[in-house]
């Protein structure tokens, strides 16, 4: 087993006033080349975007882009003709494919909106673009990790075109919770949303990582309570690709 800590303060830092991102991975401005991304895992950025702003139209091509909102609304519109508000408790995903144009706007004029953005290497260039939303939150079991993304069309969440699959759980002080790895071949990035946890002896606090491969599977005890991401994707990628496209 293999785990990597990554502080919630060594992340990178942007701000540009209207928008606050933190960036576990290489993004942007901030490059680090120990951190390029975990596996088919490229992209995990932390935003906070003031009331009434936003990301204006502009496309990506060839990458699953997930957005998680943890508080406020995302006003989402492309040019494959969705339109619509994701919230808390939502789990929104585009296919990039051949090439997706779209605009994810603060829903709210006087309220800040917090969110994730998530990009994972997808295992098939070129497809055709797509976009799913899903309500999420009335299908989450307490103290348990619940799967809001897979590679299937029929599973719970969302799906991508990826052998990834992605939990969410919230979790009381004091719960000890295993999580068996899907692929032992894949590894898992686990995001502490709030709380404390504690894995294989690392002590994660909000917003710390832990990056973890070469197990089958790990045990996760709850220090305080606490909501966790769990981003179970590929070590290695049958595509090669060395650097992402947007």
């Amino acid at each position: 087993m293999k785990a990597i800590y990554h502080a919630a303060n060594s992340r990178g830092d942007a701000n540009h006033g209207w928008l606050k991102s933190k960036h576990t991975f290489s993004f942007a401005n901030y490059h680090n080349p120990e951190r390029m991304g975990f596996g088919a895992l490229r992209v995990i950025n932390d935003d906070f975007v003031i009331g009434g702003q936003g990301f204006g139209q502009h496309s990506h091509r060839d990458m699953e882009i997930i957005s998680i909102p943890l508080s406020g609304k995302l006003a989402h519109r492309d040019n494959l003709g969705n339109e619509g508000i994701i919230e808390t408790g939502d789990i929104q995903v585009m296919s990039a494919g051949t090439g997706i144009t779209h605009s994810e706007m603060n829903g709210n004029l006087n309220k800040p909106i917090k969110f994730l953005q998530i990009w994972v290497i997808p295992n098939k260039m070129n497809i055709e673009p797509r976009y799913q939303q899903v309500h999420m939150d009335e299908h989450m079991t307490a103290n348990e990790f619940n799967q809001v993304l897979s590679p299937n069309a029929d599973d719970a969440g969302v799906w991508i075109h990826q052998d990834a699959w992605f939990h969410m759980g919230y979790f009381d002080k004091g719960v000890t919770q295993t999580y068996d790895l899907k692929d032992p071949n894949n590894g898992v990035y686990v995001l502490v949303l709030e709380g404390k946890v504690t894995i294989y002896g690392n002590i994660l606090d909000t917003r710390d990582g832990l990056a973890i491969s070469d197990t089958k599977s790990f045990t996760m005890d709850t220090d305080e309570d606490a909501r966790i991401l769990l981003m179970e994707v590929p070590m290695l990628l049958i595509n090669s690709i060395n650097q992402y496209k947007n």
